[in-house]
């Protein structure tokens, strides 16, 4: 999952599911592994080629099966909910043009291009 954030939204202290909830900005895929044992997996986010994020999963604050037990304890969890648990260091300023790539290992690539604000019709 791509976490995309408004920066400008946050920092006006508006909600962070506005900040984080336009239409385009939680894309998933290009597919969802299972079976994976996600203890210790290469988290990568490259934006135009370059680098700008590199994790593990072993560098989480909670461990995935810990975060999977606190979340179930206090909503119902289906199979193919997804949750996110945050981003590494190196978040940035993306502008229109830019292509954002996010690896993680034994999953795949996903790669989101950037396009500026749609004008109201």
């Amino acid at each position: 999952m791509n976490d995309v954030t408004a920066r400008d939204q946050q920092a006006r202290g508006v909600q962070w599911s506005q900040c984080k909830g336009f239409d385009t900005f939680a894309p998933v895929g290009p597919s969802i592994a299972i079976g994976l044992d996600p203890a210790q997996l290469a988290v990568e986010a490259w934006v135009n080629g370059a680098r700008r994020q590199a994790s593990n999963t072993r560098e989480l604050i909670f461990a995935v099966d810990e975060l999977i037990a606190y979340i179930s304890s206090i909503m119902t969890l289906l199979p193919g909910d997804i949750i996110s648990t945050g981003t590494p260091a190196g978040i940035g300023p993306l502008a229109p043009g830019d292509v954002v790539t996010v690896r993680v290992e034994g999953v795949g690539e996903l790669c989101n291009p950037v396009v500026g604000e749609r004008s109201p019709a």
